[in-house]
């Protein structure tokens, strides 16, 4: 088609007459200009929908949909099936993006007849109204043109955080489309999302070039939140970590020891979940939380596997080798408060870890 359009960027939006004023300036300002943004409006209570509608009566590439509230992975599929682009791009309502990112990806896509495009990013963590840091997240160049070669190399994106998120990648439509690839209906939608769309993918480009600015003000302070089903659901997201690498017939034991690490990683944040101030349990039910994860006989298995990749690490790491509830949960809770009380301290830690 001559004139088909390159890219369809879609951002919902909900609560974010702060933040959204700044995506959307982002967008307009790329440099690939030949684009449908299209925004959803997932009933949002505040102004961004009428910060939305002011920009779409100024720029006819913009489409604001107005629905009602439910959830970000509705609003998204919503988005796709309207979606007219070669490529799909997802955007957050709160980030920014540099004005190069759109055009830089889309011409490595077609250069390699990419069905997706990884690329660098930044995640900016503010620890006050105008002061931050900035933690960088730069993957090594490929092109792989084969399921193969990318199944072998998978485990260094996962490693690199590059295969969580949907906003550092472009993806080819067609190939989402006819596969069927939307994201499920749940709390954090964008992994599982992911690993369907990697799991029979077989022409991926990489560039180390950094675009997306992940803003980590808003986003901490929603984690730090308790969340009754963390557990649950890191532990549905190892089943599906494993059930993948099994489909793809990998048993390397690079592969398994990134796969052992990162879920000992997120145990850890289970733990600190229980510790957090905001959590609704009693001493007693706690404890008992935490006596029960211990008794997963994937804890000891991974424990075994898992190399931690630095000191910092390893002292996470030190009381679950031990099975020591008391430590853990002293553990936890310095994390929790450093975690609630000194962002800046919490990222360098994070991003040592």
């Amino acid at each position: 088609m001559v004139n088909q359009i390159d890219v369809s960027i879609i951002m919902p939006v909900y609560k974010v007459e702060k933040y959204v004023e700044k995506a959307i300036k982002s967008i307009l300002g790329q440099t690939l200009q030949n684009f449908e943004f299209i925004i959803v409006d997932d009933g949002t209570p505040d102004q961004s929908g009428v910060i939305c509608d002011k920009y779409a009566s100024e720029d006819s590439r913009i489409h604001v949909i107005h629905k009602e509230n439910e959830g970000a992975p509705s609003a998204r599929n919503l988005a796709i099936n309207m979606a007219q682009g070669k490529y799909l791009y997802f955007i957050d309502s709160d980030d920014w993006a540099e004005s190069e990112m759109l055009e830089e990806m889309y011409l490595l896509a077609e250069k390699n007849q990419a069905q997706m495009v990884i690329a660098g990013f930044y995640i900016d963590t503010y620890f006050s109204s105008n002061r931050y840091i900035t933690t960088n997240y730069i993957p090594k160049e490929m092109i792989y043109t084969s399921k193969e070669n990318f199944r072998k190399d998978a485990y260094k994106l996962f490693d690199n955080n590059m295969l969580y998120s949907p906003w550092n990648k472009l993806y080819l439509t067609s190939y989402i489309k006819e596969n069927n690839l939307y994201f499920p209906q749940m709390i954090w939608d964008d992994f599982p999302f992911n690993l369907n769309a990697i799991r029979n993918i077989e022409r991926v480009a990489v560039t180390s070039k950094q675009y997306y600015h992940f803003l980590r003000a808003r986003s901490e302070s929603e984690t730090a939140k308790y969340v009754p089903e963390m557990y649950k659901k890191r532990e549905d997201e190892h089943g599906w970590m494993l059930e993948l690498y099994r489909y793809w017939n990998l048993r390397d034991n690079f592969s398994k020891e990134m796969i052992a690490r990162r879920y000992i990683d997120r145990l850890i944040g289970c733990f600190e979940n229980l510790t957090n101030p905001n959590c609704v349990l009693s001493k007693k039910e706690k404890k008992v939380q935490i006596e029960n994860m211990l008794k997963n006989k994937r804890v000891m298995n991974c424990i075994k596997i898992a190399k931690p990749k630095s000191m910092y690490a390893k002292i996470l790491y030190f009381p679950i080798k031990l099975k020591n509830k008391l430590l853990i949960q002293i553990q936890s809770k310095v994390i929790s408060y450093i975690k609630i009380n000194n962002i800046r301290l919490f990222a360098n830690l994070k991003a040592r870890r």
